[in-house]
């Protein structure tokens, strides 16, 4: 037997309860005087004091536990309740998780061409691994199925976080297009990355490197992966930056190289340092003033042989800017002048965290400072008191 529903009343997001059950479980709910009672337009109450709310939207009725058995809290939740529910767009509800990753990947085609492999690669991995397969609905998956996905693999710190990244991407993509109202990624948190201590060459095994990329002889890229190697070291700056660099960026009058961080697109000057002068001006002379001052643009190759030659770690090239970087902080030279040479906007922080590492051999002639004995140059600092005595 099956009991007919009453007729909404109130509010057209509020519906009556009823029950469809055999005649023996509807006498069983009738004897216990309801089960549930309507206290509110929308809120009902349980037998045991829990709060629900009920509410059609587009038809379909929606009924939730508003977890509290405070009455005044459950008017809150239950206000809270019907927000988020007016702001899903019901005509999106059976979009499938695939047909979700397709619209992401449409919208981040304008990035670097390797952050679109990346997340190319990554949507992959969601659409063929996902614990609830790819035709699961969005507005269906919840955060634990988030969690499993992320725990099929076996990855490092670096790789888990660009996952979460993009798993959070493509959700709140689903929140701004109203087919949810909460990311099931929001949960997540990124992993600490390790800070290893990278291989970083001496001086003088820097010195020995480009000698050696010079002598090879019957290497007719030699003398031109030498001079892209030595100004990598001693101008301080990436690949990138050198690799775009003209005559026309360089002021010799001035003493100072215009140039652009491609990694944060920010544009900044560094000085002509003495060590590297002579190098620029045979690399300029002659060259029109938008040509390009090296003829190559990536030394990899001969930087590996050199290394493998000389019996040194595999240094990579982005190891030279680290050279010149932990040089300049042995030398002496403040951590915020370095990071301005280095197009850095955040007053050496991120040379402070990054190289903290350095120096024992700086840190040992610094330590000799902290002496009783107080060197002929120091001028006691005197109060105003002793200077009146």
């Amino acid at each position: 037997m099956k009991t007919e529903p009453k007729q909404a009343t109130g509010n057209s997001l509020c519906t009556s309860i009823f029950y469809t059950v055999g005649s023996e479980r509807m006498r069983t709910l009738q004897n216990k005087s309801g089960a549930f009672e309507k206290v509110g337009e929308c809120l009902y109450r349980y037998s045991n004091g829990v709060y629900y709310g009920r509410i059609r939207v587009e038809g379909k009725d929606i009924k939730r536990s508003l977890r509290t058995t405070d009455r005044e809290f459950a008017k809150r939740k239950l206000a809270a309740f019907r927000d988020e529910h007016r702001q899903i767009d019901r005509s999106q509800g059976k979009l499938t998780l695939a047909e979700l990753c397709d619209r992401y990947l449409k919208t981040v085609q304008h990035q670097k061409p390797k952050t679109v492999d990346r997340k190319t690669f990554i949507v992959g991995r969601i659409k063929n691994d996902w614990p609830t397969g790819r035709l699961t609905q969005v507005g269906k998956i919840k955060p634990s199925d988030v969690d499993l996905w992320l725990s099929r693999y076996r990855f490092g710190s670096a790789s888990r976080n660009l996952h979460i990244s993009c798993a959070k991407e493509l959700f709140n993509l689903a929140m701004r297009d109203r087919i949810i109202t909460a990311s099931p990624a929001a949960h997540l948190r990124s992993a600490k990355r390790e800070k290893p201590i990278r291989l970083t060459p001496t001086f003088e095994q820097f010195k020995a490197i480009i000698a050696d990329v010079r002598g090879q002889v019957f290497n007719a890229d030699a003398q031109d992966s030498a001079d892209f190697l030595e100004f990598l070291g001693l101008a301080g700056l990436g690949q990138a930056e050198a690799g775009s660099l003209r005559p026309a960026d360089v002021d010799f009058a001035a003493g100072q190289v215009i140039t652009f961080r491609h990694k944060t697109s920010t544009g900044f000057t560094i000085p002509v340092f003495p060590q590297v002068r002579p190098l620029l001006e045979r690399l300029c002379e002659g060259k029109m003033h938008d040509a390009r001052v090296f003829k190559i643009a990536n030394a990899k190759k001969a930087l590996a042989g050199a290394c493998r030659r000389l019996g040194y770690p595999p240094f990579s090239q982005r190891a030279l800017r680290r050279m010149f970087i932990t040089r300049a902080l042995e030398l002496g030279i403040d951590v915020q002048t370095i990071a301005r040479w280095q197009g850095h906007r955040d007053g050496g922080k991120l040379l402070l965290d990054t190289y903290a590492h350095i120096g024992p051999a700086h840190s040992n002639r610094m330590a000799l400072l902290m002496a009783t004995d107080q060197p002929e140059n120091v001028i006691p600092i005197t109060t105003a008191n002793e200077r009146s005595a």
